[in-house]
């Protein structure tokens, strides 16, 4: 796990941008930041839209992100919301692709740490590339 200056450095980054979260349906934004091996912090949020399934959560925002400015390798993401809750089952299926086994670390609307895990913890025996063939 991360040492617990760069857990704060990562909430940090989410808190700043989490209010630029578009959730005017439920009101529930997140924001997330992803740490990249190369030291840089890629932020993104949830956007919703009228017809909720075409919604996009901030994890996944936050790592289409960072592939689309070239980033491949990735150390940890913090994830801010209300009372600090877990991905959802897809952004868990897509952390694991693209980023491996990297720490989360889940913080509250105040910028609380609530939790830290790992992805391996939130998707155990993941389906991933390797079992493509």
């Amino acid at each position: 796990m991360i040492d617990i200056n760069k857990q704060n450095e990562l909430i940090n980054a989410a808190m700043k941008v989490r209010e630029n979260a578009y959730a005017p349906y439920s009101n529930f934004q997140v924001a997330a930041a992803l740490l990249c091996a190369d030291g840089e912090i890629v932020s993104g949020i949830n956007m919703e839209s009228s017809s909720y399934g075409l919604s996009v959560c901030a994890e996944r925002n936050t790592i289409a992100t960072a592939v689309a400015k070239g980033k491949r390798d990735f150390i940890a993401m913090a994830i801010v919301s209300r009372n600090g809750v877990t991905p959802c089952g897809a952004c868990r299926q897509v952390l694991f692709d693209i980023c491996g086994d990297i720490d989360i670390i889940l913080g509250d609307e105040k910028g609380n740490i609530q939790d830290t895990t790992t992805m391996k913890v939130l998707l155990p025996k993941a389906f991933s590339r390797k079992d493509l063939g």
